[in-house]
């Protein structure tokens, strides 16, 4: 049981919205390029899949992430007693825990079609050496955004078999969307990352951190309008963006307190229901 107890702490599976921010995209992508007037098994069928495969790398990833961190990790008041960097699992322990969700996520892979399952392996590169960009430059949450956001392709040519301009425009506003969100969790970390010396956006943008977070919520939403457009959504499709609209500038930028990590904390949770709102609004676009 202590066992078990460790490789939850370890795979943050008590702390739900590390894999629903991977699986939030994938489902956009998904729903985007479904076609309802089909059978809904499909769609059901491969949100599951790509729920599953959501938290088995977000699984696999932060094992990898404490492995490479441990030693920073031991620096940092929020994650000195994080499994590893407490000594409680040993790396070689979590490299197998880390293998075996691997391995568990590729069998979901092959359940998709074969330009999937490859566009999804030429990603994993970046994925497994993502928490070393913060050693080497102030810009690790955008390689975040490029790994974290990667579903929404995959999802679109697990239906589609093909890459379209949409896709790949949606993909990039949703880059945007991590870039501010990670930069916001950023700020409960800053001064410990500082004193350490690794980099981030949020200590590159920490003199004035709410007009660099406006620039990446305004391409995100323009991606938003840019799909909608595209797709030849209706009008209720563009009147519904005014609540994402809200909830990211005013909530989340006007409202925001750098200085008070609780309230940081609390604004980076809140893009769950930002993925909802979003969901429901290509809902609207589909449907209606």
């Amino acid at each position: 049981m202590n066992q078990l107890k460790l490789f939850i702490e370890l795979t943050r599976l008590k702390k739900p919205i590390g894999f629903m921010l991977l699986f939030w995209p994938c489902i956009w992508g998904l729903t985007l390029v479904y076609d309802f007037n089909s059978s809904l098994n499909n769609y059901i069928f491969f949100g599951l899949l790509f729920l599953a495969g959501s938290i088995l790398m977000r699984s696999a990833g932060c094992i990898v992430n404490d492995i490479v961190d441990k030693n920073f990790d031991k620096k940092v008041e929020r994650t000195k007693n994080r499994p590893i960097a407490s000594g409680k699992v040993s790396v070689k322990l979590a490299l197998i825990y880390s293998i075996v969700l691997c391995v568990l996520a590729f069998l979901v892979l092959i359940n998709f079609n074969k330009f999937t399952i490859y566009m999804a392996l030429l990603s994993m590169p970046l994925a497994f050496t993502y928490p070393l960009m913060k050693r080497i430059t102030y810009w690790p949450q955008l390689f975040l955004g490029i790994t974290f956001n990667y579903g929404l392709v995959l999802a679109w040519i697990s239906i589609s078999n093909e890459v379209s301009l949409v896709a790949l425009a949606f993909y990039f506003g949703a880059i945007f969307w991590t870039l501010g969100y990670d930069t916001i969790y950023g700020f409960q970390d800053i001064k410990d990352d500082e004193i350490i010396g690794v980099k981030s956006t949020s200590i590159k943008f920490k003199n004035d951190p709410k007009k660099f977070l406006l620039l990446c919520y305004l391409v995100f939403i323009i991606s938003l309008i840019f799909v909608g457009i595209n797709m030849n959504f209706k009008l209720f499709y563009f009147i519904f963006l005014i609540i994402p609209a809200a909830q990211l500038f005013i909530f989340q930028i006007k409202k925001l307190n750098i200085l008070d990590t609780s309230d940081c904390l609390k604004k980076f949770k809140s893009n769950n229901l930002l993925g909802l709102i979003v969901l429901i609004n290509i809902f609207i676009g589909k449907i209606i």
